[in-house]
């Protein structure tokens, strides 16, 4: 059981180094696309013309919300994670979102995510930031005021060493430590809790995962 528990591991390593490198290619391009049409840019000046260039998101639907909305409720499973049961939107909106649970986990966002490149915060997150985090796969690590300091700092180390994840304070969510993917929550009793490990194998770029591969930087961060 531990050699395929080390294989999976093994091989879940190797998926997100291979995204990784997709995504550092896909950024090598971007560079590659803003120094062309800056080019085009300036030659469209240089003769009296003006040229717009207007970068919209791959999902963005426009700048205010559209009529989609969250709605469902969780159904907890014999595990102890709650799994979202309904529909979770997933338009980019500039407005603040209103969302059923916090912290929340999916439904309308902000069309830049929080980095979750395994960074940790030390201040409270928009909501809307992180939730598009979680639409690319990562889990988000949340804790009151109520978690232990030596729990907070054993989290912080495992989230700076794991990609696809990221963590922060909230004092609004009822229990002292939170896990939180697209979709599924749970709550752990400590950074020792054995639900931790399980919560990062399975859902860190898990099937849940709206987004698979999509960037966990070069987004917002503090």
């Amino acid at each position: 059981m531990g050699s395929a528990k080390k294989s999976s591991n093994t091989a879940r390593q190797a998926r997100i180094a291979e995204m990784r490198r997709a995504e550092e290619a896909r950024d090598r391009r971007n560079r590659i696309l803003t120094i062309a049409v800056s080019a085009v840019v300036v030659a469209g000046l240089a003769v009296g013309g003006v040229v717009l260039v207007r970068s919209q998101s791959d999902d963005s639907s426009g700048d205010t919300a559209s009529d989609g909305k969250t709605s469902g409720k969780f159904v907890a499973g014999k595990d102890g994670v709650r799994k979202w049961e309904g529909t979770l939107s997933r338009n980019h909106v500039t407005e603040e979102v209103s969302y059923p649970v916090d912290p929340p986990v999916g439904g309308d966002h902000d069309q830049v995510w929080m980095n979750c490149d395994g960074d940790v915060y030390t201040k409270p997150l928009k909501n809307r930031n992180a939730v598009h985090s979680l639409e690319h796969g990562a889990v988000w690590v949340t804790y009151s005021g109520k978690a232990p300091e030596a729990d907070v700092a054993k989290l912080a180390e495992k989230v700076k060493k794991t990609p696809y994840t990221l963590m922060s304070p909230d004092d609004e969510q009822k229990d002292p430590i939170m896990l939180t993917a697209w979709g599924h929550q749970r709550t752990v009793t400590g950074a020792d809790d054995p639900n931790v490990d399980k919560f990062f194998e399975k859902f860190v770029q898990g099937e849940q995962t709206p987004e698979p591969g999509a960037a966990c930087t070069n987004g917002l961060s503090q």
